[in-house]
């Protein structure tokens, strides 16, 4: 049962699994209607998206079938405290300010995603904006976004994935910032390479007067590069900021052109080149310089973004690559959630030791398992692990990750112990932390490789291995407390809803 507080109990009201704060049987409905809000706070603007799901029931599952955003709020530059920390009390009465004006009591909200980018990761900063969100932080995925999953959130919130697959075409969306770029191509919906620079609009700001507000080491550098020093407090004239603006657009240009780059472009890059092996078929641009790229907005911000904007324009106009018009633009990044229950079978699952339940806001890895032979290649499986975790920023080991594999073939004794022990240096890192390792299948083996890790792998560290459900990459998984009534244990999912690809996103919760 997920009931009024957001978490699920040891037990469920008459055999049926209930969902969100309304106690409704999901057995008995056909439509679930639910609010949904997508914060997302950076390093230079915050702002709030509010959402209408519609979940419809497709055999036994849910899936969001509609979601209409009803209330967009402003956009706020960052606040800064004097230490250059973020301002939690500004930003609450912003975000306090914003529910009133879209008319919704944040008790309402039934799910939600919170999306923390650039400095608003750090440590200081994430336990302050997580204070603001406490009252509902059973109902809320909160995201921690590196640069790869910046960019690849980017990608798949600007609409470029899934314009990938319905025009068939190979779409590199640029999603321009305050103090980065990320760079993603995108083909058959899928981002099939990324890269991030440190090129942004706010790499030095200015107050009213002109003078040097903020300014990041890449704004030195660029300075620097174009003859000339960047102080706190003191001013540049027209022709230097002209310059600098002219060397930014020249990396970015580089950067997403160039099968090779200079060691100046090279320096600034934040992940690993673009392979650049052919140029796409239409470029897009997202984030707060896509404003001023697509004319929808005029005014200045203290800022690069304006002189930004028209660069790289012109430079992709000389390209001779198509501009195309992206779904979303400054708001790219804020993403809903949903959430829908199925029933599976309990049978086939493996808790060891039960203590470990529950778990809350797991992130999902899906790598692409090679599990196609009959025999299997440990290697390769622990790669595609690394890789997965990688894509998602989940690769230093800092965080409990659910692994979730789609098992093909026989359940022979090699094959399930190559499985295991790929799975195992995969995750080595996490595990090395003391975290639980923990098994999504779509089959029914679940309990056959729970077993086969504890027993046989003589894995020291708690083991979770379920199964029946199917996951994603952007899931975020809930294990409850097993029943004991029918040794079954509740799951929700929550899915990330991108705007204009609500199909592609959904939450099962489960009794597995």
């Amino acid at each position: 049962m997920f009931d009024g507080q957001g978490d699920m109990s040891d037990e469920a009201q008459g055999g049926r699994v209930f969902f969100s704060n309304v106690r409704r049987s999901l057995e008995e409905e056909d439509e679930i209607r639910l609010v949904s809000v997508g914060v997302d706070i950076g390093s230079s603007t915050s702002h709030l998206v509010f959402s209408r799901l519609v979940l419809e029931r497709l055999d036994n599952r849910y899936v969001v079938s509609k979601r209409e955003v009803f209330h967009e709020s402003d956009v706020l530059l960052t606040p800064y405290a004097d230490d250059m920390t973020i301002d939690a009390r500004k930003l609450g009465a912003f975000i306090d300010l914003q529910y009133e004006a879209a008319g919704i009591d944040p008790a309402s909200i039934d799910t939600g995603a919170l999306i923390l980018t650039g400095v608003a990761v750090r440590r200081s900063n994430a336990r302050a904006i997580g204070d603001l969100f406490a009252a509902q932080a059973g109902k809320f995925v909160s995201v921690s976004a590196g640069d790869g999953l910046e960019t690849t959130l980017a990608a798949f919130g600007s609409g470029a994935a899934a314009r990938s697959i319905r025009d068939k075409t190979r779409i590199m969306n640029i999603d321009i910032g305050g103090g980065t770029s990320k760079i993603a191509v995108c083909e058959r919906g899928e981002v099939v390479d990324m890269t991030a620079i440190d090129v942004g609009a706010r790499i030095v700001s200015f107050d009213h007067d002109g003078r040097v507000l903020r300014v990041e080491e890449a704004g030195r550098r660029f300075a620097q590069e174009c003859g000339f020093a960047l102080e706190l407090g003191g001013t540049i004239t027209d022709d230097q900021r002209r310059a600098m603006v002219e060397r930014m657009a020249d990396r970015l240009f580089e950067t997403i052109s160039q099968p090779s780059l200079s060691q100046g472009a090279s320096a600034l890059l934040r992940l690993e080149p673009l392979k650049n092996e052919r140029r796409p078929d239409s470029v897009t641009f997202s984030g707060g310089v896509s404003e001023y790229v697509y004319g929808l907005q005029t005014k200045g911000f203290g800022d690069l973004g304006p002189r930004l904007a028209r660069a790289m324009m012109k430079r992709v106009e000389d390209w001779g690559v198509p501009l195309g018009k992206p779904d979303q633009g400054i708001r790219a990044t804020v993403v809903g959630a949903s959430q829908y229950t199925v029933q599976v079978s309990g049978s086939t699952i493996f808790v060891a030791p039960l203590e470990t339940l529950p778990l809350r806001n797991v992130p999902v890895v899906a790598p692409d398992l090679p599990l196609d032979a009959e025999d299997l290649d440990v290697g390769a499986i622990a790669d595609a692990v690394r890789a997965a975790l990688r894509r998602l920023d989940l690769h230093e080991g800092e965080q409990a990750v659910a692994l979730c594999y789609r098992w093909r073939g026989s359940a022979m004794f090699r094959r399930l112990d190559d499985l295991c022990n790929g799975i195992i240096q995969g995750l080595s890192k996490h595990l090395a932390n003391g975290f639980p390792l923990v098994l999504v299948g779509d089959g029914d083996i679940g309990g056959l490789v729970g077993i086969h890790v504890r027993e046989e792998r003589k894995l020291p560290n708690a083991v979770v291995s379920i199964d029946g459900i199917e996951l994603k990459e952007f899931d975020f998984i809930d294990i409850g407390a097993m029943l004991e009534t029918s040794g079954a244990v509740p799951v929700v999912i929550k899915s990330l809803v991108f705007p204009t690809t609500a199909a592609l996103g959904r939450v099962e919760a489960a009794i597995a």
